[in-house]
């Protein structure tokens, strides 16, 4: 029997608002209030379907990663998925939002195409295989 359960990602970044409100209207999610004893300054929740939840911490003096790098390490990324026909349509709207392409799917080579959030993460937006 497992002695613990998976709880909720953190992301550090500068602005855990701004960035909550990225990943909430990238996955359709919403924000959630702030828990008893919370600074939405500090720490921002976004929830999504099945208690998915993904939380934004305050770190003001957050260093990105480097995508790719030996020398500064993404420590982690996210993979997010998108059906084959609308990779595009999901590419112009986490540009739109602010995510900034760093990696193409080479034509179609590839079932994913890397970007950074607007606080520097790396994700993915891969092809959502049935």
């Amino acid at each position: 029997m497992a002695v613990a359960t998976m709880g909720v990602v953190v992301l550090d970044c500068p602005d855990p608002r701004r960035l909550a409100r990225f990943y909430a209207d990238l996955l359709g999610w919403s924000v959630a209030p702030a828990g008893e004893g919370q600074s939405a300054e500090d720490w921002v929740e976004v929830e999504g379907p099945h208690g998915r939840r993904l939380a934004f911490q305050r770190a003001p003096g957050l260093v990105p990663p480097e995508w790719p790098s030996e020398e500064h390490s993404q420590q982690f990324h996210l993979d997010l998925y998108a059906p084959a026909a609308r990779m595009d349509e999901a590419e112009r709207e986490a540009l739109d939002l602010g995510a900034r392409l760093i990696q193409g799917d080479d034509g179609g080579a590839r079932d994913f195409r890397v970007y950074l959030d607007p606080a520097g993460h790396p994700f993915c937006l891969c092809v959502q295989h049935d």
